[in-house]
């Protein structure tokens, strides 16, 4: 079966948002021997100018229908007599498409579409309190780096599109495919819809090399002893220096930064996979599922029974139906 995708851009988009999944999407293509049919479109077709400079060429938007419908972000407000016209090719577009999807902030255009009106979706984080403000209807869930709410599918910036890819990859063609499409693009097979957008040890961001290898071997080891006298060995450090300069430097006691990578790589088993939460929190260092349940409460103010239920519905609504 073949599958009709098309790529709608217009002047000064994200040629990243475009290029990324667009590639994910081709090597399915040539994996499957043709399971997608893929066009790069504009409003009326031609060169379009994106936002570093390079120009598209595009085809004028087909009528359809679309089995996926997909609209990259911009990196700034879009101005123009143009703009209305978009979002009102978009709304019509969507009419005759199985499903919908935004990357980073095209989702302010499904937005202005009104294709998220009563929906959950994300965006850049950068963009998420525009997005809530300028669009009530919508129930944005900032934390997420892509979301699917029935025939919706919305993205966080950039990289976030080709997860989004892999899943629905895998949602039409199997998990095979995926894999196999993101071990070519050496990408993770995949990122899980709820990972945070942002990662714990890009926003401790220390200055010392030493406390950064402390990190580094937290992450790589979190299952393991992560105690005060352990990551100062792997600092090189002594025990009070470490303590004194990881402070300083991150913000968070090393135990409080411990526990966060903790719940970070907990969070993607707990959301995405069948592990009970005794598995889960000795794979993760918590050691008992009470510890883990403490965790979260202390991080994100949720259980990880929430998150799960939570995960369990989003794997539900990925089922194609009419977009609008």
């Amino acid at each position: 079966m073949e599958r009709h995708l098309c790529f709608l851009v217009y002047p000064d988009f994200v040629l990243f948002d475009l290029s990324g999944p667009l590639e994910a999407f081709n090597l399915a293509r040539a994996l499957t021997g043709g399971g997608y049919r893929l066009t790069v479109a504009s409003l009326d077709g031609g060169t379009v100018l994106s936002s570093c400079g390079l120009a598209v060429v595009t085809e004028a938007l087909p009528a359809g229908p679309f089995d996926l419908l997909v609209v990259p972000g911009a990196p700034a407000p879009l101005a123009g007599d143009w703009v209305p016209r978009l979002t009102r090719a978009l709304a019509d577009a969507a009419e005759h498409s199985a499903r919908v999807a935004s990357i980073c902030t095209g989702a302010l255009l499904l937005a202005a579409a009104g294709l998220l009106d009563g929906r959950r979706a994300t965006s850049h984080w950068l963009v998420v309190p525009q997005l809530q403000a300028e669009f009530p209807a919508v129930r944005v869930d900032g934390d997420r780096i892509f979301v699917a709410d029935g025939a919706v599918w919305t993205s966080a910036g950039m990289s976030a599109g080709i997860d989004m890819a892999l899943a629905l990859i895998e949602a039409d063609c199997g998990a095979e495919v995926a894999r196999n499409v993101a071990r070519m693009m050496v990408v993770y097979h995949r990122r899980p819809g709820g990972q945070n957008q942002f990662s714990p040890l890009l926003e401790f961001d220390p200055a010392s090399d030493r406390v950064r290898r402390a990190l580094g071997f937290a992450r790589d080891n979190l299952a393991g002893d992560l105690s005060v006298p352990r990551l100062a060995e792997a600092a090189g450090l002594s025990t009070r220096q470490f303590a004194r300069a990881f402070t300083a430097e991150t913000g968070q006691t090393p135990a409080r930064a411990v526990e966060r990578l903790r719940v970070e790589a907990a969070r993607a088993l707990v959301e995405d996979s069948r592990r009970s939460f005794e598995e889960i929190a000795r794979a993760t260092g918590f050691g008992s599922a009470d510890r883990l349940c403490q965790g979260f409460l202390r991080t994100l103010g949720r259980t990880p029974q929430e998150l799960r239920r939570e995960g369990r519905r989003n794997q539900g609504d990925r089922v194609p139906s009419q977009a609008h």
